[in-house]
């Protein structure tokens, strides 16, 4: 009888020791060894992006703008003197401003009517793009010194192929696409276009293509990089367009183009090179930056004085601002911090320095004649596409 008892005894206390041990659901979770916690599922991986052969590696497949961010310079650049070089198209001469002083602390002649001022794709040269002068002008960013001029027909506008193996020379009135030695400006290729003024243009996120606007004939290009050929050509829905400057999206996914006579920007998906659709933003659409983090795009209307934003992710435009004596708002680029958007004047002779944060005008600087394709420099980067300073 005793023996039974006991028997029960100590199964009974086993049972509830068992009991104890599993305690509730609660008291597991908070007891277990972290060790012993369910793995939490990894982000999928981003795929690789399979670049344009020679081509730096894409940093961020969703962000082709990633080496972009505030200050991030590079060492090839980290000592330049930080300035805003501006080309005066009809002064012959470019303005260097001091971006902490707003103040011109040089003014260097050049070639006849000055366009653009190009970034090399290694940041080592700024090209001053003398389109009348039929010639190039290197400036030396270190010191501020201008170089012997070289021989090249038609630069309008310049870029540069993602793996820097070729400048690319916009010949607008040329009708063509010249491929260059990026140093000597040696003709490799020339490629025959048959729409009108060619002008601008961006690369794919895997800089395999670029898409070019022919702003006098309101057509657009779409140039296979590595074949050094045209493989896609469209009208723009439009009478009389005139598409100018060209920006791809953060993703890669579509193209951005300018167009002063439709007064807005052209949404296009690059890959397909369908026919794009309008977003208005103001009158005489002409200029695209895109801001340091990414989010966000500058958009100058020429014809009303005006700034556009438009954000990324939320597709559509969050603002406008408005110079407060009016202008003529053009060609320019963000500062390195991202606080200050530059901008040329095109037709009061004077540059525009912008807040990014609030939209309020910085100052109002006069320059030469017909300021254009100014360049902000140095800027963040690994190396530059071109035009005024569009980097990866």
């Amino acid at each position: 009888m005793h023996r039974h008892l006991l028997k029960s005894t100590l199964v009974a206390g086993a049972a509830l020791a068992v009991l104890a041990a599993c305690g509730t659901p609660g008291e597991e979770r908070t007891s277990r060894p972290r060790g012993t916690e369910a793995a939490v599922p990894a982000p999928p991986e981003k795929k690789p992006v399979d670049g344009l052969p020679g081509m730096p590696p894409v940093l961020d497949p969703e962000d082709v703008y990633a080496a972009d961010r505030p200050n991030k310079l590079s060492p090839v650049v980290k000592d330049f003197p930080s300035r805003v070089y501006v080309p005066n198209t009809e002064s012959d001469t470019v303005s260097v401003i001091d971006l902490k002083t707003y103040e011109i602390v040089e003014t260097i002649r050049v070639g006849r009517q000055p366009q653009h001022v190009v970034p090399s794709w290694d940041l080592k040269t700024l090209w001053v793009n003398n389109n009348r002068g039929h010639s190039l002008t290197p400036i030396d960013p270190r010191t501020g010194r201008a170089g012997k001029a070289v021989e090249v027909h038609d630069p309008y506008n310049l870029y540069f192929t993602p793996n820097g193996r070729y400048a690319v020379v916009m010949a607008s009135l040329d009708r063509e696409l010249v491929f260059r030695d990026p140093h000597t400006m040696k003709i490799k290729k020339t490629v025959p276009v048959s729409c009108y003024g060619v002008n601008h243009a961006d690369f794919s996120l895997d800089g395999r293509y670029f898409i070019v606007s022919c702003e006098f004939s309101g057509e657009l290009l779409k140039v296979d990089t590595e074949k050094m050929k045209v493989v896609g050509q469209q009208r723009l829905p439009f009478e009389g367009a005139m598409p100018q400057d060209v920006k791809v999206s953060p993703d890669g996914k579509k193209f951005y183009i300018a167009d002063m006579m439709a007064h807005g920007m052209w949404v296009l998906d690059g890959d397909t090179f369908a026919e794009p659709t309008l977003m208005p933003t103001g009158k005489g659409c002409h200029g695209l930056y895109v801001s340091r983090d990414s989010r966000e795009m500058y958009v100058s209307n020429r014809g009303e004085g005006t700034i556009s934003v438009f954000d990324f992710t939320r597709d559509r435009l969050t603002g406008k601002w408005k110079l407060p004596d009016g202008g003529s708002p053009d060609m320019g680029g963000v500062s390195a911090d991202g606080k200050v958007l530059w901008l040329s004047g095109r037709y009061d002779a004077e540059v525009y320095a912008i807040d990014t944060r609030t939209g309020t005008q910085l100052a109002r600087i006069p320059v030469g004649s017909g300021p254009h394709g100014l360049a902000v420099y140095p800027q963040p980067g690994r190396y530059s596409l071109g035009h005024t300073g569009v980097f990866r």
